[in-house]
Parts: C-alpha cells; structure tokens; sequence
C-alpha cells in the first residue's frame, strides 16, 4: 500500500506541472498575439498632449530624467525644431534634432504612410513633427540622452 500511495502523489505532482506548463505557455502565447496584433490610432489624428521646441525636450530630460519620463513617456507630442541629422535605411528613415552643446538627441521613427514625406526632409529644414515619446535612454559612453519616438507623422515644414 505505500508504494501505491507513493506512486499517486508522484503522478499528481507531475500533472499538476504539466497543467500549469500548459497554462503558462497558453498565457504567454495570447500576450504575444495580442501585443503583435495591437492597433493604434493614426498618430496625425491624435491630439497632442504636449507641443515642445526641440532644444527645451532635450534640456528637460537632461535636467530631471525621471520626471522627464514621467511626464512625457507614451503620451503624443508635438515636436518642432531644426533637422539635425537625417537616417534613411531601405524601408523607413529616422529624423534627428541634437543639442550640439550636449550631444543629446531627439529621434524620430516615422509611421509607413509617412516615409515618403521624411524621405524628402534635408538637413536644416524647420518642422513640426508629432509622435509617441518612448522615453529617454542615457548613454554612459556618449554621456548624453537620446529621446525616442515612435509611430511619427510629418505635420508641417517651415
């Protein structure tokens, strides 16, 4: 009878882990359908909840990174400034304004529909250009931040 007794604790261990290694990879399964499938609403008919030169983002997140990042992270931004830096890679391009003083950078990653319009941006042109702020990172090797945006559209050129 031990034996037996054993040998049913010992198959109800190995199902419970077997259940809850199903569980678990079906959980993690639908979070990675659902975060690929996410749909946003188009960044140029979004609402901005904040408007910033270029310049002063940069100087606030150097400042108070932490509540720079609180305040401005996942929220849609309008940003003008002066075209700094242009990087175009075969299906989109990134447009950069940098604070020459610090190193510091504001980068820009451009929704599909809008590649075309940032293809035609040069260098020195003045813009306003609206997106999702990711946050910033700090460099320790380039001492300096670098704020990221996502799904960007083009509003004007100056």
């Amino acid at each position: 009878m031990p034996f037996k007794a054993r040998k049913e604790r010992t198959m109800t261990w190995k199902k419970k882990i077997v259940i809850g290694l199903g569980v678990g990879i079906l959980l993690g399964g639908a979070a990675y359908w659902y975060i690929m499938n996410e749909k946003f609403e188009d960044t140029a008919t979004t609402e901005s909840a904040y408007t910033v030169n270029a310049i002063d983002l940069i100087d606030m997140f150097q400042s108070a990174d932490s509540a720079a990042n609180a305040k401005y992270s996942e929220q849609i931004i309008t940003v003008n400034g002066r075209i700094s830096e242009i990087e175009a890679a075969d299906t989109t391009v990134n447009v950069k304004f940098i604070n020459a003083n610090s190193g510091s950078y504001v980068i820009f990653d451009f929704q599909s529909k809008d590649v075309a319009a940032a293809k035609a941006l040069q260098v020195g042109d003045s813009v306003s250009i609206k997106g999702s702020c990711s946050g910033s990172i700090y460099s320790q090797l380039r001492r300096a931040h670098m704020i990221s945006f996502k799904r960007s559209t083009l509003l004007k050129k100056f």
